[in-house]
This record gives structure tokens, sequence and C-alpha cells, in this order.
């Protein structure tokens, strides 16, 4: 049987800050459809408001519309398809937004981020086994975002797109942990594989840059450098671990880098999703260093770099998608370094919000005044 609930519907992109009045997220309610055989229904308890959402809102990155927005999350299971047999209803999962389908060539390669299916099915705002469970009240369909859509009070996702977590952690805080925590800390530790005593910089110092600050002290880089247009996020970048500030406005930042690391970092992260920050992070590499990319620019964007420069300097460009995560590894594996406090991301927690304050939130994140809110949409 269906369920009713309310749910945050994108169904024009092109609507003007600030958010707050044009509201291009409109509260509905919707109707979801039972999970197929492979799926679970779950009672969405937080999600995060983070630049991927933003980028659907400001149209940079496109979607199939109507859809129902909302990719980093958790929740409570409460109904399961006749296929899953390996987990319960009760319980607590971190949603992740790319499920995989363990037999395509690059599953197969141990890299299930980037599942051939995963990426063909969430572009058409399907989930994994075809087609969208969302209607609106019309009967209209909604698509899903990411296979995830969790600013909704309920949703149906692939049993991939969940991992089941302790339920001693708190379950609102614990969305961070499918997109920001991953992506950030995975992009330092999984991609660059920093290594004690190495230097790194950090390029963009929002919810998941902040989380590359602190995967670098994880990892034991001896210098991290954080680098930001906006000075005001300096004080939290090196309460978490930042060894030095740059402002990327300065025009001899490159310099002032190279100096202070002896001729570049060995690893610069572009955390930022623009392409000044793709060029500030080859600017400062050394000979022999490696950029690495999980920002997302605007979808027609595009990097050059001097070719004879990075053969003859033996430099590499790296892309990191979801922070070359293996969801069902890292996520327990990140939650239990949390409960060590050695991953504090319950710092970048600026606020709970309800579906009353969702537009507004969006023009706070759009405005760089927040690095993370989470969404409780069933307060």
């Amino acid at each position: 049987m269906s369920i009713t609930c309310k749910a945050a519907v994108i169904r024009n992109n092109k609507l003007a800050e600030p958010y707050r009045d044009s509201k291009p997220l409109s509260i509905e309610d919707i109707k979801i459809s039972p999970p197929l055989e492979n799926e679970v229904l779950v009672k969405v308890m937080g999600a995060g408001l983070c630049h991927s959402d933003l980028s659907v809102i400001n149209g940079s990155r496109i979607m199939p519309l109507p859809l129902v927005i909302g990719h980093e999350g958790s929740g409570e299971v409460v109904e399961l398809g006749s296929a899953v047999k390996d987990i319960k209803v009760g319980d607590h999962v971190a949603f992740q937004f790319s499920p995989s389908c363990g037999r395509c060539r690059r599953c197969l390669e141990g890299r299930p981020q980037v599942c051939e299916l995963a990426a063909a099915t969430k572009g058409k705002g399907d989930l994994m086994s075809g087609g969208s469970r969302l209607t609106d009240m019309n009967g209209n369909r909604l698509n899903h975002h990411t296979g995830i859509s969790c600013m909704s009070q309920y949703n149906v996702v692939d049993r991939g797109s969940v991992v089941v977590i302790d339920k001693a952690f708190n379950i609102e805080d614990a969305a961070l942990f499918g997109c920001a925590v991953m992506t950030g800390v995975g992009a330092v530790i999984n991609t660059a594989r920093i290594r004690p005593g190495d230097s790194v910089a950090i390029i963009g110092l929002g919810g998941v840059g902040l989380n590359g600050i602190i995967g670098s002290k994880l990892a034991g880089a001896e210098t991290i450098i954080a680098i930001d247009i906006d000075p005001s996020k300096f004080s939290r970048a090196e309460e978490l671990g930042a060894t030095h500030c740059f402002d990327s406005k300065n025009n001899n930042m490159v310099e002032e880098i190279r100096d202070l690391t002896n001729g570049g970092v060995d690893y610069a992260i572009d955390l930022a999703g623009v392409i000044q920050a793709m060029d500030t992070a080859y600017q400062i590499i050394r000979y022999g260093g490696s950029v690495v990319t999980a920002g997302l620019s605007p979808i027609n964007t595009q990097f050059s770099f001097n070719h004879s420069d990075l053969v003859a300097q033996e430099k590499s460009i790296l892309g990191s998608y979801m922070g070359s995560c293996v969801p069902v590894r890292d996520v327990p594996r990140f939650l239990n370094l949390y409960k060590q406090g050695r991953l504090p991301v319950d710092k970048l927690i600026d606020g709970k919000i309800t579906f009353d304050n969702l537009n507004e939130g969006f023009d706070k994140l759009s405005k760089g005044k927040v690095v993370r809110q989470i969404l409780m949409p069933n307060a």
C-alpha cells in the first residue's frame, strides 16, 4: 500500500535568490509506492543541506524535474522488500548516494562508488530497479535525487543505498556521514592516500572541505593549508587542524604557499567545485605532486593545464567521487572514529531546521553563513 507524506519538491531551477521569497522548494504531500523486492522504506530522521543540493536548486547541475530533493541523510527502516534479508525493520541507517550492482566492470574492480548501472539510473531520476516510486497528489511522476530523495518524511531506496549503523549514534547527526564525511575524509584518505608528514592544501572550506581538514589531521599530515575566499571560516579550520590559512583573494597566495612548503604541497585537494580552485591547486603542487578534486563544477565548465608541465614535473590529477569510498566499509569505520573523538564532525553542524525553514536554510548556505544544517522532516 502506498503512503502519503510531506516532501520538498523542486519544479523550477531558475528562481532567483533569496529563496525565502522565491521558494524553489515547495513542501508538498506526495505518494510513495511500496518498496520492490530489493528496496527498503525508511522514515527519514535527518537530511543535510549540501552544496550539491544547492547546485540543483540554482541550475548549475542538471537533474530531471520535478524532483524530490536530498541526497545526504539518515533514518529508520520501516518496511523491507521481499528479497531483503540482511536488514531488519527498526534498523538505523545512513544513506549513501551511489548504490552498486556488483556485476559491472567498475564494481568488479572494487570501485562500487562509480558503478555504471547506478550512474545511468540516477541520471534518469530512477531507482536501480527502474522507474520512480514517487508521485504527486495528482498521480504525476516525481523523480528521485541520486536515488535518495531524503528531504521527505519517508523515502524508498535501493538496498545498496543504505548502510546499517549502530543505534548508539545520534541518528540525525549520522546524516553527515552519507556525503560530507565520505567525500571530504575519503578524498584525503582513500584517493590521495596522504601519509604522516605529508603537506596538503584543502581548497574550499564548506562542509566537505572542513571534513578534508579533519581527514588530513587524522592521516598525520604535517602541514595542512586551508584556502578559502572567506576568511571568517579560518578559525573553524584551525580548530579542526589547519596549520596555515590563506585568503584566495590574496594575489601573492601561490608564491607564499610555494615558499612556505619549499616548492609546493604534496597534495592539493579541490573541495570547492569551481575552476579557479582547480587552477590554484595545480599551481601550488610540487614536482611530483598531485591534485585531487571532489568538487563538482557546473557541468559545462572546462579545466586546462600545461601538458608539458604535467609530464616534465610528473604531476597527477585525480578525480574523487564520493571520496573513493566503499560505503559498507567506510561509513562504520568513520562513525567509530567519530565516537573516539578523532572525527569531530559534530562541530560542523550549525543548526537543525524543519520544512518551514528549508528555503531560508539554502539562502544561508548560498551566502556561506553556515557549514551544515540538518533538516528533520518528521519534527
